[in-house]
């Protein structure tokens, strides 16, 4: 909890500090966006605002890169490392990257566990000797349900990785960065890959408690 607080911390205010240079070309988010699309020759993808910070995502059940308002019209080097970032995505999706087809298949298993693992909580807080369920099974379904969560978390590193390596890339080559510009991006892009980096080690943390209270 405390790394994850540091590096969301940092992460914002490196969003900020970024938010205030603006990039050589001028161009906003939603622009440069659309660029690396067509220039990775994806054109049924469609970008679009959506309302939060931190808020950008793509979506590849109806292929939408969506970014948050500041990013949308931004013309700073965070609106260019965020949408492009994002489009790095859609470029995985176009050309069938392995690691984002099996984190797309293993969504609907962890959304399963993760309500699932909320009945469990709720099952040993009743007793679940009640209904047949001793502390011992309760905790193997537990360990199992977090397994789970945690290889998804793990999976997501180099989906994310892979997608501001596509991004930097693509500034670099486009001309829509200065060097300068290029170095500051991977920096914000290295603290929001940070974020990931946390959650699988936290999710790791809890599956290894959960192990060692079966052992005791």
């Amino acid at each position: 909890m405390i790394a994850g607080g540091i590096v969301s911390s940092k992460l914002k205010k490196k969003i900020k500090k970024y938010s205030k240079i603006p990039t050589l070309s001028g161009m906003n988010g939603k622009e440069i966006a659309e660029r690396m699309l067509a220039d990775n020759h994806i054109y049924d993808v469609k970008v679009i605002s959506v309302p939060g910070k931190l808020t950008d995502h793509y979506n590849p059940m109806d292929k939408t890169v969506n970014l948050s308002p500041d990013v949308y019209q931004g013309r700073h080097v965070s609106a260019a490392a965020i949408a492009s970032h994002e489009c790095g995505h859609a470029v995985q999706h176009a050309t069938a990257y392995s690691w984002l087809q099996m984190r797309s298949q293993m969504v609907p298993i962890v959304n399963m566990s993760n309500k699932m693992m909320s009945t469990v909580f709720i099952i040993g807080l009743i007793g679940g000797s009640y209904i047949g369920l001793g502390f011992t099974n309760l905790l193997m379904v537990f360990i199992a349900l977090q397994a789970i969560v945690t290889a998804f978390t793990l999976v997501t590193l180099p989906v994310e990785f892979d997608a501001s390596r596509r991004a930097l890339v693509w500034l670099r080559s486009s001309g829509i960065t200065s060097e300068q510009e290029l170095t500051y991006a991977n920096d914000a892009l290295k603290w929001a890959a940070s974020t990931y980096v946390v959650a699988a080690l936290a999710a790791a943390t809890y599956l290894l408690y959960y192990v060692s209270m079966l052992k005791d």
